[in-house]
């Protein structure tokens, strides 16, 4: 039981507990939800009618222990299987002085007596909009003592008072529209952001949502799900009753219930048993059901795991020699290389009729070509296309080389000339009627592609084809507070505080809400048309947003053409199915901006290079105007 408790939420399983208002017999209780098999418990530390006065005699000196002795469980038991609960008499922002006093004081009491058990967690409710006092009050808490609970804030979806009593059937209302009618599934959401401001969005402060049986518009949930959401508290209220007599959940509860166990939450169960006489384990069993039965991972998921949210420096294989197992990785894309064989074997046929495939043969250069996938793909490409090739092999990393050499003396032969140089100081013997290149980073061009394609460039026949022919990068605005944690975390010593805020990270996006469609950025073409060769660029963008939210960032992606009408892509919208060789790219800003629903974000956006390096600039300049992020290249650059 210990192995799943509240800090561990696995993938295999949907970690449970249950919610307890009143606990007297704190060993006998968790025995029991134990053996209806939940993982953890979450209860009141104190008594709920024991109240505390820290102020007024004769309750202030009140003789006796305050609440039930830590030696009712061992050590471990505090430390794994339960969660500790304010006391719902505790109201630090309550207008009366004598109770926000006397509230402080308790809170303080109940938070500290937690960490003296060590539990891993504590559910603080937050029940109205303003609440300055009790973030203050945990704030004070959270920078004091070397503690490491999470403090789990548990928020309606909607607030109580907003739930509908004219819906049958436990199926969502309709979705609120943008005015007047939007106001009622924004105010909780409202009241945990302000909450979470006034914590400077603490790694330790996550949400813990309470499902009702009204569930808010699909945008609404959207937006909740780029939250650090830590738990899932479902009432036995919301659920119905099927035909032999067991809880389920309506398919709009269901598809919450998926979406909410791709973020690996905790699922709670609070409640009464309602459906019966089925026991408590019954609804249970329907979470495990779920778990078990919920969509299966794509092949990208799969090959994702554990890398989500996990920032990552932007490769530099210009300035950098690759190393072996970042070689491998890529090769085991199964997507990617099947496009650009059937892209070389499209340009073949285009380019040799059949009454010269015998005697026409292409010269393909490919350039950086790694450990020699490309090759291979266009030695294959050109068996399916009975057409013949001279293949130029050309890649810097000297590593590489010796592999490339291998492959030349045991499989290849004199069909493939191995070139260790670097392609854009090569003079090659002969023009090139096809370049192929692979030099695409995830938002196109920020591994220097252009450069180094156009520095080659020389090398390509008059009527010559380069593969890709065409790239272009998107930006999308995206909230996510486990970024924006993510990327303040990042600091290193001696260099600027916020310097780790001016520099793009590749990450596999997870816990995130897109706040609208991408939209193109820039664009590059192969052979380059521009005598001038200039691939600096500038560009501004705006995009509507339809909730109130906040803005931590962009994301970005890119599409390509290899060739014709053969294309690779990780824009989400037209994703290649399987590939996972590039996870999206994220550019964050310094401090985070609030959006209203109807407002238009706009960014502008800069690519500025010189002949030494290249670097991105951007500044967001509504609905309010950001500082200009990573001017003339202070904090990150690529070199060329």
């Amino acid at each position: 039981m210990a192995a799943a408790g509240p800090g561990v939420a696995g993938a295999a399983r949907v970690s449970s507990g249950r919610d307890l208002s009143c606990v007297p017999e704190v060993a006998g209780a968790l025995g029991a939800v134990a053996r209806q098999g939940f993982d953890f418990l979450c209860l009141p530390l104190f008594h709920p009618r024991h109240r505390r006065e820290f102020g007024l005699e004769p309750a202030r000196d009140r003789p006796g222990p305050q609440t039930r002795s830590d030696l009712l469980l061992s050590g471990r038991d505090w430390n794994t299987l339960i969660v500790g609960k304010l006391s719902p008499w505790i109201r630090p922002d309550s207008p009366l002085e004598h109770v926000r006093r006397n509230s402080e004081a308790a809170m303080l009491q109940e938070l500290n007596f937690g960490a003296y058990l060590g539990l891993p967690a504590f559910l603080l409710p937050l029940t109205q909009a303003e609440n300055p006092n009790l973030a203050r009050v945990l704030c004070a808490h959270l920078h004091t003592g070397h503690h490491s609970a999470m403090f789990w804030v548990r928020v309606p979806l909607l607030a109580p008072e907003d739930a509908r009593d004219d819906l049958i059937g436990n199926e969502a209302g309709p979705e609120a529209g943008p005015e007047g009618a939007a106001a009622p599934e924004e105010k909780t959401w409202l009241w945990w952001h302000n909450f979470r401001t006034l914590c400077d969005y603490n790694k330790r402060v996550g949400v813990a949502l309470e499902v009702g049986a009204d569930l808010p518009s699909g945008a609404a949930i959207d937006r909740w799900l780029g939250e650090p959401v830590k738990a899932a508290i479902l009432p036995t209220s919301i659920f119905l009753t099927n035909k032999k007599g067991f809880p389920v959940l309506s398919r709009l509860h269901q598809r919450l219930v998926f979406r909410l166990l791709k973020l690996e939450v905790q699922v709670v169960v609070s409640g009464a048993p309602r459906h019966g006489g089925k026991p408590l384990g019954s609804y249970l069993q329907y979470l495990e059901h779920l778990g078990q039965h919920r969509p299966p991972p794509s092949a990208y998921e799969l090959f994702a795991r554990g890398y989500e949210d996990y920032l990552q420096s932007p490769l530099q294989p210009l300035m950098d020699n690759l190393e072996s197992q970042t070689y491998e990785v890529f090769e085991k894309d199964p997507i990617k290389y099947s496009q650009y064989q059937q892209a070389i074997y499209k340009c073949l046929l285009d380019r040799v009729p059949e009454e010269e495939k015998d005697t026409n043969v292409q010269v393909v250069m490919v350039l950086g070509a790694g450990r020699g996938p490309l090759v291979n793909a266009t030695l294959r490409a050109a068996r399916q296309a009975s057409r013949r090739v001279r293949v130029y092999a050309v890649e810097k990393n000297p590593n590489a080389v010796v592999t490339l050499e291998s492959w030349q003396y045991e499989e290849w032969g004199a069909q493939v000339t191995v070139v260790p140089r670097d392609m854009r100081e090569w003079r090659a013997p002969e023009g090139a009627d096809l370049v192929v290149s692979e030099l695409l980073g995830s938002f196109a061009d920020n591994e220097l592609s252009p450069e180094c394609l156009d520095g080659a460039q020389h090398c390509l026949k008059a009527d010559g084809v380069s593969i890709p022919q065409t790239y272009t990068s998107f930006l999308a605005p995206i909230s996510s507070s486990k970024l924006y944690n993510e990327v303040r975390a990042c600091r290193e010593r001696d260099r600027d505080p916020e310097a780790q805020f001016e520099m793009p990270y590749v990450v596999r996006l997870h816990n995130f809400h897109q706040l609208a469609p991408p939209q193109p950025c820039f664009t590059f073409r192969h052979p380059n048309p521009d005598p001038a060769q200039d691939n600096s660029r500038y560009r501004r963008l705006s995009f509507r947003v339809e909730v109130n939210t906040v803005l931590h960032g962009f994301a970005g992606y890119f599409e390509t053409t290899l060739y014709g009408d053969i294309t690779l892509s990780i824009r989400p919208e037209t994703h290649s199915p399987g590939m996972f060789s590039w996870f999206p790219i994220f550019f964050p800003i310094k401090q985070p901006l609030a959006v209203r629903a109807g407002e238009e974000v706009s960014v502008a956006f800069w690519r500025c290079a010189t002949p030494k390096k290249v670097w991105y600039e951007w500044a967001v300049t509504a609905p309010a105007c950001s500082a200009l992020h990573n001017p003339t290249g202070r904090s990150y650059t690529i070199g060329l």
